[in-house]
């Protein structure tokens, strides 16, 4: 006798490829880059050169980077002001460890990375076990690595790095430079963890009705202690990225780097209340900031008013989010 099958069938997508962007919200962005590039293309010379397209890509790379455990953290409603703090902690000590431990590049970047993750989870274990608000979690924290950092260094640079580590700040691979690359394999993998891993649809949950997902079974506290151990990995990348790019670990860096990371994952059309946007959006705002950053510098904008364009871009991409959500 035939029987048909149990399983359900899923139905295929509606629409073509066009219509699924358009709908996804990353669409918005993207607009924005495409215009705001042809904008920029119209008004200087040499916007579209090879030499000042990988630069672009280049100076977003920091920023991107960090911007992917940013995503994670506002998707699920909250927000970690300690990454770029974290930056110049993970930096000075990996440096630290080479410089005046002689330690190998390969081991004091790896504990750089940890300590950034470490910084990270207990950030989390506020969050998710203490049930603190994230704000004042993650701006506690950020005087703390900040004030470790310079009590590390003494306030001071620490230089004389080995020749080997200067290849993830300044190496190049097919043409590419390194920080490029890295960049790059990190939103690979962010995207493989939040839209084909369970992890992903999790933190999206979280974001969308945390009451909810806690009575579905879901262990809210133990994926909320992820994602903010993720945003303190990402973070200490970074850190280790720059230092490397800079040649020296700078107590002082990072400083305002939460602020730019906030601002890609907004402009690439996250929900700053939590549970909507894509990774790939972040990506999209991280480079919509570096073009604007490169844009304004050739056309000779001050500094002064490219902060209040920014802020400007910023304000409204909210509003955009806020009047898409409705």
């Amino acid at each position: 006798m035939n029987r048909t099958a149990s399983h359900p069938v899923m139905p295929a997508p509606a629409g073509g490829f066009f219509t699924q962007l358009r709908r996804s919200t990353a669409f918005l962005p993207l607009v924005g880059l495409i215009v705001i590039s042809v904008f920029m293309v119209v008004m200087t010379d040499n916007f579209l050169s090879v030499g000042n397209l990988q630069n672009i890509a280049l100076q977003s790379s920091i920023n991107g980077i960090i911007a992917v455990g940013m995503t994670a953290a506002i998707l699920t409603g909250g927000v970690d002001l300690s990454v770029g703090a974290v930056v110049a902690l993970s930096g000075t000590l990996c440096a630290g460890m080479m410089v005046r431990f002689g330690m190998p590049v390969f081991v004091a970047v790896l504990l750089g990375i940890a300590v950034g993750a470490v910084f990270g989870m207990f950030n989390g274990y506020c969050v998710a076990y203490l049930r603190m608000p994230s704000i004042i979690v993650t701006l506690a924290t950020m005087g703390v690595a900040r004030g470790l950092a310079l009590i590390y260094t003494g306030g001071y640079p620490i230089d004389g790095l080995p020749d080997s580590f200067s290849f993830l700040g300044d190496g190049v691979v097919a043409g590419i430079k390194v920080p490029i690359l890295v960049m790059l394999l990190t939103y690979a993998i962010a995207f493989v963890l939040l839209n084909l891993a369970p992890f992903g649809r999790y933190v999206y949950a979280i974001g969308g009705n945390e009451e909810a997902t806690r009575l579905s079974g879901v262990r809210v506290a133990r994926y909320k202690l992820l994602v903010y151990a993720l945003s303190g990995l990402t973070a200490a990348i970074a850190g280790i990225v720059l230092a490397s790019r800079i040649t020296s670990g700078q107590p002082g860096a990072g400083v305002g780097f939460e602020l730019d990371a906030i601002a890609a994952v907004v402009m690439g059309g996250t929900s700053i209340a939590g549970g909507r946007g894509a990774i790939l959006g972040t990506l999209v705002g991280a480079l919509l900031l570096g073009v604007l950053n490169n844009g304004l510098n050739i056309m000779g904008v001050s500094p002064y008013l490219q902060l209040i364009v920014k802020g400007g871009i910023v304000l409204l991409a909210i509003f955009i989010s806020r009047e898409t959500r409705r």
